[in-house]
């Protein structure tokens, strides 16, 4: 099974050259002769891959410290703190400006980072900002010489079955390249709250993967790995990775404000049940809303926003949460066997809002 796996992934090389999947020939494997490689790929994608070891301090969460009692007794401050040392992976995604794309997860309670590259240059770095909801976070390193970014690809044009890399430190090990497939798309659930529509591979991801960059065979960054289901804590063929659009999106506003502000427009959503593919339903609209004045009405069915189709209530949810204020969304409408389109301002979130993770904020 391994030789036809690389078999196949020398045949889907071929095609970045020019050559048609259909019309490859098998490749003569004789003693000195050439055989399938990524070498050449690994090679052009791996400089902008770094390790990223952080240091700092956060608040102990054990229950008991807040106990006023407990912390008289032992003496215990009333915000115990405890130091960190962690190390994770990140991606150069713009190399002038020293832009680095990570998890937020990696960089938590960080007070100095450091960043290696692959040829081992050793830079400090910032945390420009970071958005524990869907676990972006951008540091940008000082005095940027040398470094080579990775292009942005389009992570609404995967598919399942496409051949990805996954790039990074897992262990602490080292810069390590594994490949696999897209195994799933719009992956939720991993967590009570968040925005979630992960990318979900096969391509071996472990701790000190995460932040790290995959990679689709024209060398461009589809997503950033964030997560694995393990029960050992190592890999089982389950990882996930944040697709670069929702990344993309949240470093902009990162870079620009140092935050991400959410938007709302006032509907609860649920998926599509038997019968369609894709889609969401207007399950319930708030009063006075953007939805209740752009003539949304329960039971709508929306099926695409700003063109691209919606899958699922979770991707229109995530879309809508990571719009710019004000913006104007375009929602393709289905009502009693007719298709239409809605304008829909997108407006801040409501601070007192405690609606379920089904509402749009």
């Amino acid at each position: 099974m391994r030789t036809i796996r690389i078999l196949l992934l020398g045949f889907l090389v071929l095609t970045l050259t020019g050559s048609h999947l259909a019309t490859a020939q098998m490749p003569d494997l004789k003693r000195g002769s050439p055989v399938p490689t990524l070498a050449p790929l690994v090679r052009q994608v791996t400089p902008a891959v770094v390790n990223i070891s952080v240091h700092g301090r956060v608040r102990e969460e054990n229950p008991l410290y807040r106990d006023p009692i407990f912390r008289e007794f032992f003496d215990v401050p009333k915000q115990l703190e405890k130091e960190i040392s962690a190390t994770g992976s990140g991606v150069i995604v713009d190399a002038q400006r020293g832009y680095v794309l990570t998890n937020a997860h990696v960089v938590q309670g960080a007070s100095t980072v450091q960043v290696t590259t692959k040829d081992n240059q050793k830079f400090s770095a910032k945390v420009v900002g970071r958005d524990s909801p869907t676990d972006v976070a951008v540091l940008q390193i000082q005095n940027p010489v040398g470094l080579q970014a990775i292009s942005f690809g389009n992570s609404d044009t995967l598919e399942v079955g496409d051949f990805v890399l996954a790039i990074g430190n897992p262990f602490g090990l080292g810069q390590t390249v594994t490949s696999g497939l897209v195994s799933a798309l719009g992956r939720t659930g991993l967590s009570k709250q968040g925005y979630e529509d992960f990318i979900q591979t096969d391509a071996a991801i472990n701790p000190g993967n995460s932040g790290g960059a995959l990679v689709s065979l024209r060398g461009e960054l589809v997503g950033i790995n964030s997560a694995i289901i393990s029960p050992a804590g190592g890999n089982v063929g389950i990882g996930f990775a944040i697709p670069v659009n929702m990344a993309r999106r949240v470093m902009e506003q990162i870079i620009e404000t140092g935050r991400v502000e959410r938007g709302r427009i006032g509907i609860s959503l649920q998926d599509v049940q038997k019968g369609r593919n894709g889609g969401a339903v207007v399950a319930d609209i708030s009063p006075d809303s953007p939805a209740e004045k752009a003539g949304l009405r329960k039971g709508d069915v929306v099926t695409m926003v700003d063109d691209h189709p919606v899958r699922s209530a979770a991707q229109l949810r995530n879309t809508v949460g990571l719009a710019r204020i004000g913006q104007e969304l375009k929602l393709a409408v289905q009502r009693n066997g007719s298709l239409s389109n809605v304008m829909v301002r997108v407006a801040p979130q409501q601070k007192s809002n405690n609606a379920s993770t089904s509402l749009i904020q």
